[in-house]
């Protein structure tokens, strides 16, 4: 359990910054978490696409659904 703590918070130091890092930052960073095999390309491209969306929406219009009941 102590390993699976250690590698969250080796995480979260590694992409605290991840919005000031350049492309070739970001693709180092998740290298070191995936395999070679991976296609690292389409993540990193997925989570530029992600992080545009969360800035352009609101939490509360993504969570619209959730608070009407």
């Amino acid at each position: 359990m102590k390993d699976y703590v250690n590698l969250l918070f080796s995480i979260i130091d590694k992409i605290d910054s991840w919005e000031n890092n350049k492309i070739a930052q970001k693709h180092e960073i998740l290298k070191y978490y995936f395999d070679d095999d991976m296609n690292i390309d389409y993540f990193l491209d997925y989570l530029e696409k992600y992080e545009v969306f969360l800035s352009k929406n609101t939490f509360k219009n993504l969570s619209n659904n959730i608070l009407n009941f």
